[in-house]
């Protein structure tokens, strides 16, 4: 298959690998992704590869004509444990509509009823807009039906074709995410580039705590009340879980994204580079690069986010303050918390301090 000039070789894919298990212990999650990661014929053989240097493989499939059970068989023989799959709807025609291409829902729950009969964990990913926002309870139910390791809520950052996407505001952003945590009574639900997720996981443990509303006392809208209403509804014979701990990590923060031609970024979503796997090892990019090193100083970022109480375990997210200022370092443009504003801040110093979340 013809591959793009400069795309990093086979050598170079399991030479990268290795970069990554020199991390140490506990070794990273090797995450191959794409475009479509089985338009490589290679795949295998680098799966084989992370594999032997002792790696957690997952890999991330579009929903083309190559997501096929055999394909996935393959994966599976090669040593993958996960994929993710991308459900931005609960039915055909918002899912297909959203991503423009006819079938690619009911091929995306083939494979995933394929994968977990393959014994390959795997995450669910969705993209909130406006399109699905009053489908996001079934989309919830969808996952808590066909069964995941994950569901994770993909606040859009603003670059490529998501230039064109009806985005969020501030206010409806915050109704979301305080959505995402209650529907983790019933699934494994997360957040991608919504760190701010985090500081609503603490707040709500301790309004919990308390025995407090959240709508009172963080002045959630219309919108949070509307889906949480059908999520009970929708989700009123499935049993309460342990809900999952949001993870600190955000971007050049536990997170490293390498292109297929070898440029280091904070993230998939955050195009700026510190450096070249060609040039010099991962993990020295990582840790001593002034573009990694500063993302990773919370004191350097700018407006509430360098104000910000909850910035050490947040941070807000890089790759959205880059899409729509210009400095990965501004604040987060669609977080609407003012720091110091919740109302019981020994509490808050608390949970942040021992690095707790929610119940």
């Amino acid at each position: 298959m013809l591959r793009q000039t400069g795309e990093l070789s086979t050598a170079e894919g399991i030479e990268l690998a290795a970069q990554v298990a020199a991390f140490g212990s506990p070794p990273p999650l090797f995450v191959i992704t794409g475009g479509d990661p089985f338009a490589r014929d290679d795949l295998f053989e680098i799966v084989r590869g992370a594999v032997g240097e002792g790696l957690a493989v997952a890999v991330s499939p579009s929903g083309t004509p190559s997501l096929t059970t055999e394909n996935l068989a393959a994966l599976k023989a090669a040593g993958a444990v996960a994929i993710s799959l991308s459900l931005d709807g609960s039915t055909a025609a918002l899912h297909d509509d959203f991503r423009g291409v006819s079938g690619v829902f009911d091929n995306t729950v083939r494979a995933w009823e394929a994968a977990r009969e393959l014994g390959l964990r795997v995450q669910i990913n969705s993209t909130v807009s406006r399109h699905n926002l009053s489908d996001l309870p079934g989309i919830v139910r969808t996952v808590a039906s066909l069964g995941a390791m994950t569901w994770s809520a993909f606040l859009l950052v603003p670059t490529g074709r998501g230039r064109n996407l009806d985005s969020l505001d501030a206010a409806s952003v915050e109704d979301v995410l305080n959505f995402v945590y209650d529907a983790g009574q019933f699934i494994p639900a997360r957040t991608t580039e919504a760190h701010h997720f985090k500081r609503i996981s603490l707040q709500r443990a301790i309004l919990a705590r308390r025995g407090l509303d959240p709508v009172e006392v963080m002045g959630l809208g219309p919108l949070y009340e509307r889906l949480t209403g059908e999520l009970r509804t929708t989700m009123a014979d499935v049993p309460s879980r342990a809900r999952r701990t949001p993870m600190d990590v955000n971007a050049g923060r536990g997170f490293v994204f390498v292109s297929h031609l070898g440029d280091v970024h904070p993230s998939g979503f955050l195009p700026v580079s510190g450096g070249n796997v060609r040039e010099q090892s991962l993990p020295e990019i990582y840790r001593n690069s002034t573009l990694f090193q500063d993302l990773r100083d919370v004191a350097r970022f700018g407006g509430r986010c360098g104000r910000c109480e909850f910035a050490p375990v947040c941070g807000g997210s890089r790759s959205r303050a880059y899409a729509l200022t210009g400095d990965p370092l501004a604040e987060e443009p669609w977080c609407g918390y003012q720091p110091g504003s919740f109302p019981f801040q020994d509490d808050e110093a608390e949970l942040i301090g021992a690095g707790a979340t929610s119940p």
